[in-house]
């Protein structure tokens, strides 16, 4: 099985289409005989996405479910407790408002199901595509030279090898996600930069997958200040990752042969 997370802090009422898109997505997959799960992890909502998400769970399809906690603690504290919360043997996280498409989706579902411990989206892949309508190429140039700057920044300070360490669409195996995730403590939009850091410190080796990036409008979780607050994380990380590594994997012991 697979298990699709979505962290989500007041989406408002689009959650709903979100829930029937899924509904919709996860039905098609059981007719060809794939099963899936959806967690929705509520990060102290304030907006009454968790009164609409209860009643759609209450007549809805069992294999989409609701979690929450009343406090906002950020994305980072919401993927990880859909991560641990889990029941696949593959795990995926994307945003909430759907910015990848299901054909993304199961891109990298394919190649976390031939064997790959950790897939995450990659929008410098050579294979990815990027849909701009030009009333927005300005405020795309933008996003892309912040982008930039950024990866830079992660490339020396951590250092990671990776193309796009951001984008919000990634997926591992439960054995994966039960060795790093409990060693993680980042709270915030940093909290993809320690992922893959752990997984560098443990040995696991990073896939990364075209996906397709559609911009529709300039709404966007990422200004300037995020922009502040994800260098500060980077550094914190840094400092409590660089002397650190994730314990190994548990190996049942071997079973001894009578005499």
């Amino acid at each position: 099985m697979f298990s699709l997370i979505l962290p989500a802090f007041n989406p408002g009422p689009e959650i709903e289409g979100t829930w029937y898109a899924l509904t919709r997505f996860v039905a098609q997959q059981a007719e060809i005989g794939t099963a899936w799960e959806v967690l929705f992890v509520l990060d102290g909502c304030t907006d009454g996405t968790d009164d609409r998400l209860a009643a759609l769970a209450a007549t809805g399809d069992p294999r989409l479910r609701v979690l929450g906690y009343p406090k906002n603690r950020g994305k980072g504290h919401a993927v990880r407790t859909g991560l641990l919360a889990a029941r696949g043997m593959h795990r995926i996280f994307t945003d909430v408002d759907l910015a990848y498409s299901f054909e993304d989706i199961l891109r990298l579902a394919d190649v976390l199901r031939h064997g790959a411990e950790v897939a995450i989206g990659s929008r410098e892949h050579p294979d990815s595509r990027l849909q701009v309508p030009p009333t927005l190429l300005g405020y795309t140039f933008r996003r892309r030279v912040q982008s930039l700057l950024f990866r830079g920044v992660v490339r020396w300070l951590l250092p990671l090898p990776y193309g796009d360490t951001q984008a919000g669409l990634k997926g591992m195996s439960a054995a994966a996600a039960e060795r790093v995730v409990p060693e993680l403590e980042c709270d915030g939009f940093g909290f993809d930069c320690e992922l893959l850091t752990a997984c560098a410190r443990a040995g696991i080796t990073v896939t990364e997958t075209p996906v397709c990036v559609r911009y529709d409008n300039r709404a966007s979780t990422t200004r300037t200040s995020t922009g502040f607050r994800m260098l500060r994380e980077v550094w914190r990380i840094r400092r409590r990752w660089r002397n650190r590594t994730v314990p190994a994997a548990l190996v049942p012991a071997p079973i001894s042969k009578a005499a």
